[in-house]
Order: structure tokens, then sequence, then C-alpha cells
């Protein structure tokens, strides 16, 4: 999948948050909309500027929209590729 259009420079995450992008595997780490914790999917679509929040596409099927850092844990080579860059920080 290849990303038509770029986060804008000012949509970096704040102390807490998580930065994800599009194609990122996830995990849910709470329930929502009736899915149980540990639901996997990908990201579809990563935006905001202040409150950065992602629209993820299920194993399921299921589409949800709006989650953020407090229901998704990253997964695989996400969190690989997350934690190399939290070293580097």
């Amino acid at each position: 999948m290849t990303a038509s259009w770029k986060p804008h420079a000012l949509a970096t995450p704040h102390e807490g948050q998580i930065n994800l992008k599009m194609g990122d595997t996830v995990s849910l780490i709470a329930e929502v909309d009736g899915l149980p914790v540990g639901t996997e999917g990908k990201v579809i679509l990563a935006n905001g500027f202040n409150w950065l929040r992602y629209r993820v596409r299920f194993t399921n099927g299921a589409e949800i929209g709006d989650l953020d850092h407090r229901h998704l844990q990253p997964i695989g080579k996400t969190a690989r590729r997350l934690a190399r860059a939290a070293k580097r920080a």
C-alpha cells in the first residue's frame, strides 16, 4: 500500500502517544465496539495534529476510526520499528 499523501509536519506524537503510519499492524488493548482485547488489524488511515488517531481494519473485516494509544498497541514489525526509534531518541 502506498500513501497518496504525507502526514503534516506538525503531526508528531506527544508523550504517551504512538506514532503509527498506514499499513502498520496493531492489536486492541481495550474492548472497542464489541471487539475483544487482542483483536489484530492494520492501520488504513493515520491523521491528526494535536491528537494522533487511526482508522483500523481488523481481521474480522470491521473498520473502526478514532483509535489511539488508549486502544491500540503495535505488533510485529511495527513494534520492532517503534522500539528501534525509541532507542535512537
